[in-house]
């Protein structure tokens, strides 16, 4: 037990927690028996709670020249304890600290995770000297060497391919998720991953000149130039302690009672004020995650209230992120559509490549096959596609050029046939039998069912839907026509999205960014708000990201907008309810109608009604049918 109390007391949040538990008790012991014991309970509220407001608030005002909502509640505290009135003080310093965990509580410190970046790019490098291959530290290659890369390894810096032929898995740049085709003069990447063959490389680009290393310096600079919001008790503190210090002047100079003018300075602070925001942000945030969303950043809900535009990354976003067979053909007389699928999925079945397990996957789905038969012979050529035999037939799975090396002629109705296929951004798997073109299958990323209705949702509410992706124009083209998205990029690399992003809020136009991507991760952060994918997302690309989609479900999106505007109605009530209350309280208080004490109470009590007032957020419903959950 002892343990465990130790590792209760270890962590910041819980020990304030135990003082302000503390304070609140020896407020309750004071008020019942302040005049049975030799000293004021209340002080311990005083030391523990008020001393570190009247801190920051010198602290402030020394460093910055900062006038806070911190200086009048230190102003109140001073004056309350000048003149005896122990136990308000007390109770201003319980109220604000509450206030101050709550506003703790509610943002959250963001993890950049580059550190996780940094992990990406390899130690080693096979470096080749001599006609010899040595490995040596990363860092130590220099512009002009050749490296040799192995299957499933990380391309160490950037370069070109002199050698060899492979397919690269680039999601790290681009964000798509199938591997790209490469040979020789083609560029590779570094953190891009090799997937199947072996190839020899010319270095081009090293250390801080590399991908890697610029998508590293992207995240930095796009998180330090993302400004945070203001909480509008601070930014109003100026004007309040001018007001409340004048109000309290003039009413000791025209009655004579300094009792009065303390008074006000306790009715003038900003309880309800501070606890205005916080509380609303607190209750939304319930009401976020029980529609599936993660907030990570306090202040998120309050930027995405201000968005004009909502860009889109394609891949695992708007699309579920993984090839289907969309369809299949047969030109071979006597060998139909389905005889044709199942010798494809045998000719596939020991293939590594994403668009080989597709097709095996679908037509396990499509037909409910139990088995599917083994290839008796299988190669697979990188960067072309596959050669097997399957039950006594040759077959050749591939794009053009494996077709041209093996002196395969593919008729030209083939390619008018596809381009209808490609024209919707569908890859094409050719398929001969027996050294004989047979037909294709066609693969495409599917569109999640409900990305229609939301985009129109997002329309409605007046925001303007983007499309940002790495994808080829013509695939880009297809979705983004499909949802009715007008504003389309496509081919973007990661420097790219950053700077779309920057042009749209130098516009005056605030972006929230939904991908899932880790090269979306520099634009999550960019963006007034980033939302990333977290059941398919990377781990970066979660910790670049302001708010987490927990189970991908992007239909509750709408809501979340809806959610945060709402709050930010609720936020404006609750801060003009609580400045009608002081300055109602302030005339009691000049007025002689109210001591210190009871003003105390007065403030407090609205900053009850406050909490009630945001209490309702937590159940609030946007009214759309998408918006209700399912219970888990």
């Amino acid at each position: 037990m002892t343990q465990k109390v130790r590792a209760f007391l270890k962590d910041q949040a819980q020990q304030e927690i135990c003082i302000l538990v503390l304070a609140g008790i020896s407020l309750g012991m004071s008020y019942l028996f302040k005049k049975d014991l030799p000293l004021d309970p209340a002080w311990f509220s005083i030391v523990f709670c008020g001393i570190p407001i009247i801190k920051n608030a010198v602290t402030g005002l020394v460093t910055d020249f900062d006038i806070r909502a911190d200086v009048l509640v230190s102003l109140a505290l001073i004056a309350s304890i000048w003149i005896g009135e122990v136990f308000a003080a007390g109770e201003i310093a319980l109220i604000m600290q509450v206030g101050a965990l709550l506003e703790d509580r509610t943002v959250a410190k963001a993890r950049a995770g580059i550190e996780k970046l940094v992990h990406l790019t390899p130690a080693m490098a096979r470096v080749i000297r001599e006609n010899a291959v040595s490995v040596v530290p990363a860092e130590q290659v220099q512009i002009g060497d050749f490296l040799r890369v192995l299957p499933g390894e990380t391309v160490p810096v950037d370069g070109l391919i002199t050698d060899g032929q492979t397919s690269i898995n680039q999601a790290v740049m681009t964000g798509e998720s199938l591997p790209v085709d490469k040979e020789k003069g083609d560029e590779v990447f570094s953190g891009t991953v090799n997937q199947f063959g072996t190839f020899d490389m010319r270095v081009t680009k090293v250390g801080e000149d590399s991908s890697i290393r610029r998508m590293i310096r992207l995240v930095q600079s796009a998180d330090a130039g993302k400004a945070k919001i203001v909480r509008l008790a601070d930014r109003w503190a100026t004007w309040i302690v001018i007001a409340a210090l004048t109000s309290a002047f003039l009413t000791w100079v025209f009655s004579g009672e300094v009792i009065r003018a303390v008074t006000i300075l306790v009715v003038f602070c900003p309880c309800a004020l501070v606890l205005a925001t916080p509380t609303a942000i607190m209750a939304a945030i319930g009401n976020a995650t029980r529609h599936g969303f993660l907030v990570r950043e306090g202040d998120a809900l309050e930027r995405l209230a201000a968005i004009k535009r909502v860009a889109f990354d394609k891949t695992g976003t708007l699309t579920f992120g993984k090839p289907e067979v969309m369809a299949v053909r047969s030109i071979e007389a006597g060998l139909s559509d389905e005889m044709l699928y199942s010798l494809a999925a045998s000719a596939e079945l020991r293939s590594e490549h994403p668009l080989g397990k597709a097709v095996v996957r679908c037509y396990q789905r499509d037909t409910a096959a139990q088995i599917i038969p083994d290839p008796e012979k299988f190669v697979m050529h990188p960067g072309r596609g596959v050669i097997a035999v399957v039950q006594g037939r040759a077959v050749l799975a591939g794009n053009p050029k494996l077709f041209a090396e093996n002196r395969i002629d593919i008729p030209k109705m083939y390619f008018d046939e596809t381009e209808a296929y490609v024209s919707k951004g569908c890859t094409i798997i050719f398929l001969a039998v027996n050294g004989q073109s047979s037909g294709f299958i066609a693969l495409s990323d599917v569109i999640r069912s409900n990305a229609q209705r939301i985009v129109v949702e997002l329309k409605s509410l007046g925001l303007i839907p983007v499309l940002l992706t790495g994808d080829n124009e013509k695939s880009a083209g297809y979705i983004a026509a499909e949802l009715g998205i007008e504003e389309v990029y496509s081919g973007c690399y990661p420097e790219e999205k950053l700077r779309l992003i920057g042009c749209f809020q130098e516009q005056k136009q605030p972006v929230c960014m939904l991908g899932d991507g880790l090269n979306d991760a520099p634009a999550l952060k960019k963006a007034q708000v980033g939302i990333a994918m977290g059941g398919i997302g990377s781990d970066i690309t979660v910790e670049a990201a302001d708010i987490v989609l927990i189970d991908d479900d992007i239909s509750q999106f709408p809501h979340l907008i809806q959610l945060a505007k709402h709050m930010m109605s609720v936020i404006k009530i609750n801060l003009a309810f609580s400045l009608g209350l002081n300055f109602l309280a302030i005339l009691l208080a000049i007025s002689g109608v109210l001591n210190p004490v009871v003003g105390a109470l007065v403030h407090n009590a609205g900053s009850v009604l406050v909490i009630l007032n945001s209490a309702v957020l937590l159940n609030w419903n946007s009214g759309n049918k998408t918006a209700h959950r399912k219970p888990e």
